[in-house]
């Protein structure tokens, strides 16, 4: 019986792909590497950042700690507005919190950012915690960023009452790591080939289908 329900962000609460693109655009922009499409850059949504300016760009991890700077540059007073939650995602939080679930947010993101587009959106009053990365680059992957979660709602101990809920493999392989099921939705950035490969616990197509999980 889950107890506890530990939320991603980017893709799974907000619909957030608009600013992190353009932001992405602008670093490789000032990096001298260049790319006009933007769909190609939603790779970027969701896992690590520094990791995937190093994939991405096929650069080393001092390149890549630049390109996050001038990510940052724009995304800080932009990128960030350039977001909205998903239809539907108030009502879900306002009733899983009516039924007594904890809930928790546990983001790749800076802890810094998640506060901050929560509050803009009014959604922060739903959860107990809300757990990202360090701005140093510290505590970036997934399955450290919900171990800190555990810690500070004191759950550690009790992983099979937590349940998370993310858009990507890296958050159905995070959760595995730390322990928990994950129910992976299908509306947000991960293909539907890489969830499956993932092994999720479920996948759900809607905000309709993750609130039905729990009934």
């Amino acid at each position: 019986m889950y107890k506890a329900i530990f939320f991603d962000l980017d893709g799974t609460l907000t619909e957030s792909g608009e600013g992190i693109t353009k932001s992405v655009q602008y670093a490789l922009e000032k990096l001298g590497k260049p790319e006009e499409d933007l769909d190609k850059l939603r790779v970027f949504i969701g896992p690590p950042l520094m990791e995937q300016f190093m994939k991405y760009a096929d650069i080393d991890e001092t390149e890549a700690r630049k390109a996050v700077e001038y990510y940052r540059e724009r995304y800080a007073v932009k990128g960030i507005f350039e977001n909205r939650p998903y239809d539907g995602v108030e009502n879900l939080l306002r009733e899983l919190k009516g039924r007594g679930y904890i809930l928790a947010v546990a983001s790749s993101k800076p802890e810094y950012y998640v506060t901050k587009i929560l509050d803009y959106f009014n959604l922060s009053s739903y959860f107990e915690v809300v757990v990202g990365s360090e701005m140093n680059g510290a505590r970036t992957s997934k399955t450290e960023v919900i171990e800190e979660a555990l810690k500070r709602l004191n759950m550690s101990d009790r992983r099979k009452e937590v349940l998370m809920v993310g858009d990507k493999e890296h958050d159905v392989l995070g959760a595995r790591a730390a322990g928990l099921d994950c129910v992976a939705v299908g509306y947000g950035y991960g293909t539907k080939e890489e969830l499956t490969a993932a092994q999720p616990l479920k996948i759900v197509a809607s905000i309709e289908e993750l609130l039905r999980f729990f009934d």
